[in-house]
């Protein structure tokens, strides 16, 4: 009983302050925090602040405004096309906009402020856009493109897209039948001619339509007009019919299970086909568009050398997605980015629609995989890419190892870098005079993001709004005026207005967080740095206790998603984990928050670093986070445990499994056991294919390790969960029972998903944890 008299006079004194916190607090989450304002933007006019907000707690966010005249933020209670985004940034220039609502088009005059219907149909309008000549709309309607003229009200349907095959005429239809009747009978013949005739003169009079395009039973995608109206882009997919899984749900209303149909699993026959095409309005005619000829298609991957039923493979030949154009202002140039389906290529490539030809502009590789700010990391999405000019378009690139902002001259030929260093590009704004760019980037710090403006003549960048912080940046439509959402490590996101100049004074205009949550002194931690093993410098938040409640117990929290950055200057998304950090260094706990290598924000080679190796490096470096608690911080070796969730929690598995004696402790949130059962998107980058690279599955998953077990484990999983599912666990679970390991719990959760949504949980589940670690870390 001695032994716990420590312990239970901490957790006296802890409990006993009121201004302490406790786990059925702040498990409440943003209830409890106050609910931070999102989605902030400017109405078209540039007079009105808006953004989503939830400041009453009720059941989902509203929307708000806020203007000059404002005392506070208000409800927005009528629709209000300002309040549109759709249309503002593509028809900033033009007085009279185009926007659709409920499948009806409208046009909103700025300078009159009103609100026209324009065409109501049954069948709903997308797709507003604008064409080079400004009497000139397109839109769509049942995946056609219908060209609109706003000065004489007529409408001309471009294209003729329909599902199904081509039916061929009974002309076109031989057989040895007709053949014959045709060559003995006369009377067939002129039949034949006849009906020849009559239909040579119904088409002399008939309207010139469309030539029909099929597309089967494929997937119409990317439609999109090029903006003289001449041409429409278009892209044919087909998707494999790959298995998918099921999750099954035990509390229903009716009291019967529900089983629904999720994701596939990581395979190589997840690759899709898909085909570019350009519909020549004039000609009338369909053709498309060859990439068999980009650089490095046809080269297979370095780690087939690795497998002999791979190496040398000749036919090696990857799928690509491209996507839709992107055009100069005056329509007269094309680019458009291509991606490889294994995620290792990215080209950007010039388009002559006329000739249905690209020419390739520039080529990014990566053994590993594409990806980065600017430059996202799956093969279906887009990065940044515009115009500057006519002749001049942009884009991003990781060619020095950090994602920078390039130019390209269409006349000349030349790429141009126009920022440089040891630093990403986060975000990217073309100025309205492009003679500059607004710019998001981590000049100052990894874990800051700073605002620029950066001349694309002299490239000499301006700091705006460069403290410690994340400044989330949205331009007035004129550009005098920021609308800033900001935070810091221990500051919520609130919204601030400000003049656009260096240095400006921002004046706050949202006031969120709760009474409770001011109540308490929370915490700045500590962003440190140390090497790794392999002399790479690694980013951390450590969060210290007083002096006189250190206890020498260390806990190391891994934060999920892989490629996330959570050792920043701003809040964080984790924001139950701070406030249970908070939580623990008032029991007397240091505490440990990597990002490890993979983390978001300290470039490619970072980023890439687990490349066929999860639990790799990644783990290492939870290693030499280690060493460094008890090097640095006076943390005692033996007491010392891990914990986190998803692929924190996978972490937690392998640190506890491949490295067993190192934690004491270790607790695995929705965890992935088996990369073999994860989906396609995020693993085949990092992995490969479980059936071209299945020695890089075997060294990264867990539930090859559970012999290993010898430390105290408790698994905690969503029993719904869509993402990383409830098999998954229960595999593992299963390893460890036939093994006949006993140093393991698993706590479900029968209504979450991958995401826990109710508080309850959330709490049985923390409370869970924290016994963890009292139990196995504390000094007894």
């Amino acid at each position: 009983m001695k032994k716990y008299c420590c312990f239970f006079l901490l957790l006296f004194t802890f409990f006993g302050n009121a201004q302490n916190l406790r786990l059925e607090d702040i498990m409440k989450g943003d209830e409890f925090i106050g609910h931070q304002p999102d989605n902030h933007r400017w109405s078209i006019d540039g007079q009105t602040v808006l953004f989503d907000w939830n400041p009453n707690n009720e059941i989902d966010n509203s929307t708000y405004f806020w203007n000059k005249s404002s005392k506070s933020p208000q409800k927005v209670t009528t629709s209000n096309p300002m309040y549109d985004l759709d249309f503002m940034a593509t028809q900033k220039d033009y007085d009279v906009v185009y926007y659709t609502n409920q499948g009806v088009l409208y046009a909103y005059t700025k300078s009159t402020k009103k609100i026209k219907k324009v065409i109501q149909l049954a069948d709903r309008i997308a797709s507003v856009q604008r064409s080079s000549d400004p009497n000139i709309i397109f839109f769509q309607q049942n995946r056609n493109v219908y060209q609109f003229n706003t000065k004489d009200f007529s409408i001309v349907q471009l294209t003729n897209f329909r599902t199904g095959k081509e039916n061929k005429s009974s002309k076109e239809e031989d057989s040895f039948l007709k053949d014959q009747q045709k060559e003995l009978f006369q009377f067939v013949r002129d039949q034949a001619k006849a009906d020849d005739w009559y239909e040579a003169q119904s088409k002399s009079k008939k309207e010139k339509f469309p030539k029909e395009v099929f597309y089967d039973k494929s997937s119409l995608e990317q439609i999109k007009a090029s903006p003289d109206g001449k041409f429409v882009t278009f892209r044919i997919s087909d998707y494999p019919n790959q298995p998918s899984t099921n999750v099954e749900n035990f509390i229903t209303a009716d009291g019967f299970t529900r089983q629904e149909k999720a994701r596939a699993k990581v395979s190589v026959e997840g690759f899709s086909k898909h085909k570019f095409g350009i519909f020549n309005v004039e000609k009338d005619t369909t053709y498309y568009v060859s990439f068999s000829n980009l650089s490095g298609i046809k080269d297979a991957p370095k780690y087939y050398q690795e497998y002999e039923d791979l190496k040398g493979d000749s036919e090696y030949d990857i799928p690509v997605v491209m996507q839709s154009p992107v055009y100069s202002k005056d329509g007269k140039n094309a680019v458009l980015e291509i991606r490889s389906q294994d995620n290792k290529h990215r080209w950007i490539v010039q388009l002559d629609l006329v000739l249905g030809k690209i020419t390739e502009l520039d080529h990014q590789h990566d053994e590993a995989w594409i990806g980065g700010p600017g430059i996202p990391g799956y093969s279906f999405s887009s990065g940044t890419l515009g115009f500057i000019d006519n002749a001049t378009f942009y884009f991003q690139s990781e060619a020095t190892g950090f994602s920078h902002l390039y130019k390209y001259n269409l006349k000349t030929k030349k790429k141009e870098a126009l920022t440089k260093g040891n630093w990403e590009v986060r975000n990217v704004q073309l100025s309205n005079d492009t003679k500059s760019f607004y710019i998001i980037t981590t000049t100052t710090h990894p874990g800051n993001r700073s605002f620029y403006k950066l001349d694309i003549a002299s490239k000499k960048m301006t700091g705006i709004l460069t403290n410690d912080g994340n400044y989330e940046v949205e331009l007035s439509p004129d550009e005098q005026t920021l609308l800033v959402r900001y935070s810091y490590k221990n500051k919520p996101w609130e919204l601030y207005v400000g003049a656009n100049k260096p240095n400006s004074d921002l004046k706050q205009i949202t006031f969120s967080t709760t009474p409770e949550f001011k109540k308490y002194n929370w915490k700045t931690p500590e962003v440190i740095t140390f090497k790794s093993e392999d002399g790479t410098t690694v980013y951390a938040r450590l969060y210290q206790p007083k002096v006189e409640n250190k206890n020498k117990a260390a806990v190391i929290f891994v934060h999920g998603a892989g490629y996330l950055q959570n050792a920043h200057n701003y809040w964080s998304t984790y924001h139950r984990e701070f406030m249970f950090h908070n939580l623990l260094t008032d029991l007397g706990y240091t505490v440990l928050d990597i990002d490890y290598r993979a983390s978001d924000g300290y470039g490619r080679d970072f980023r890439t670093g687990i490349y066929r190796h999860m639990g790799g490096k990644d783990l290492s470096d939870q290693l030499d986070g280690k060493k460094y608690l008890v090097e640095k911080a006076g943390i005692d070796a033996n007491r010392v445990g891990i914990y986190g969730g998803s692929y924190g929690g996978f972490i937690t598995l392998m640190a506890l499994l491949t490295k067993p004696g190192e934690f004491k402790a270790g607790a695995a949130l929705r965890s992935v056991t088996d990369w073999a059962h994860y989906n396609h998107g995020y693993t085949s980058n990092i992995l490969n294919f479980p059936e071209t690279d299945p020695e890089a599955y075997k060294k990264s998953s867990p539930i090859y390790f559970a012999n290993n077990l010898q430390d105290k484990l408790l698994m905690l999983h969503g029993m719904v969960d869509d993402n990383v599912q409830f098999q998954d666990i229960i595999r593992l679970t299963q390893r460890f029972i036939e093994l006949g390991k006993n140093n393991w719990d698993l706590a479900v959760f029968p209504v979450e998903a991958h995401g826990f949504k109710r508080t309850y949980s959330w709490v049985d589940e923390y409370r869970r944890i924290l016994d963890l670690f009292n139990e196995n870390l504390l000094q007894k």
